[in-house]
């Protein structure tokens, strides 16, 4: 049923690299969010410019999280486990293929430390999530980067063609910043065809916003994939950090070798609280569901240029540069994500509560005139 990696072995880590590892400038969290910092906003701001989720955490989340605060002081290793026994059980995958972790960037970055360098080139789409071609500088490696296709999925056999001695492909389904699907039978040719040797890991941070199949049956065959999970998106807890990799074990004992230390206890009691709760995920994919699609109604009443979306965010045509429609948004108190520069007249806009996705509307309107 598994399939025999042929993957080489990692470096061996020593203390003096593992305290380079510390020092990158990826490799904490003020670095991942800061293409979303813009600091602390006037009173009354809409912020929808990163993808979050206004709702926060869940009741039972936030409950867990409160009762785990009194025991701060300890390093309640037990959160941990608990989240990722839960996490296997949801996923319907053994424990010895999960490993948790503060988000899901970490195990992304640690991805292309692991499974790319020099002569191994990490594969991205453009545009796409901007966190793992970060990282590939520090492990020597090239970023080949392949445009969408022309429905805005990733083209995936132009990736493999690209780079047939790929060390890693990242595939964000659905994509940030599009919020588009690559089909699944896409990914199932990119799994079939690519080199050997080289690891598929799927990004499936924004997968509970629609009814897309998961990738996790990759894992469960053997197959040379790393699926990401994040609990920062649909479940509210961006910035309480929980997140995993679903592999075989030994990809994940890759993986893990670049780092360790306990993990953000209340991150991990509300992550594994989420997941116990009765119809959060299909509660909250219907609400962002009708929101956003109230608002690509209006937007098609005003014939605005938009990519429709099946995520927590789009991206919308300006028809000048993205980031002098974002500086006019940001005078009227609403702030919208960032522009990507291959797209320049193109901005990410997050789906906010319903009340700030009419007043993004009243401002949009103004300054598209």
């Amino acid at each position: 049923m598994g399939i025999k990696p042929q993957i080489a072995q990692p470096a061996r880590l020593t203390r003096r690299s593992l305290a380079w590892l510390a020092a990158l400038p990826f490799h904490n969290e003020f670095a991942l969010a800061q293409l979303s910092n813009i600091g602390r906003l006037p009173p009354g701001a809409v912020k929808i410019n990163a993808n979050e989720n206004p709702l926060g955490p869940c009741a039972e989340a936030a409950a867990e999280i409160a009762r785990v605060v009194r025991d701060g002081g300890r390093y309640l290793y037990e959160e941990a486990a608990e989240f990722l026994r839960v996490q296997a059980l949801a996923v319907g995958v053994d424990r010895s293929h999960v490993r948790v972790f503060a988000g899901s960037s970490d195990p992304l970055h640690r991805s292309v430390l692991a499974f790319t360098g020099p002569g191994r080139p990490l594969v991205v789409a453009d545009p796409g999530y901007e966190a793992a071609g970060r990282a590939a500088p520090h492990a020597r490696a090239e970023t080949v980067t392949i445009p969408l296709d022309q429905t805005h999925a990733h083209d995936v056999r132009a990736m493999v063609a690209a780079a047939p001695n790929a060390g890693m492909f990242y595939i964000c389904n659905p994509n940030n910043p599009t919020g588009t699907i690559t089909p699944r039978a896409s990914l199932e040719w990119l799994v079939a065809n690519k080199p050997p040797g080289s690891v598929v890991v799927i990004d499936e941070a924004y997968i509970h916003y629609c009814d897309e199949p998961a990738s996790i049956d990759f894992v469960q065959q053997g197959r040379d994939v790393v699926v990401l999970r994040t609990f920062s998106k649909l479940y509210g807890m961006a910035g309480l950090r929980a997140g995993s990799a679903i592999a075989r074990p030994d990809l994940l004992d890759r993986i893990a070798a670049f780092g360790s230390g306990p993990l953000p206890v209340t991150g991990m009691a509300g992550a594994h609280a989420s997941l116990k709760a009765k119809g959060v995920a299909e509660q909250r994919r219907q609400l962002v569901r009708d929101i956003r699609e109230d608002l690509f109604k209006w937007m098609k009443s005003r014939n605005y240029a938009f990519i429709p979306s099946v995520s927590n965010k789009f991206m919308v045509e300006t028809g000048r540069p993205g980031g002098e429609v974002g500086r006019l948004m940001a005078a009227k108190g609403i702030y919208i994500g960032r522009v990507w520069p291959s797209w320049p007249t193109k901005v990410r806009v997050s789906i906010g509560t319903a009340e700030e996705m009419e007043a993004f509307k009243r401002a949009f309107a103004e300054v598209m005139g």
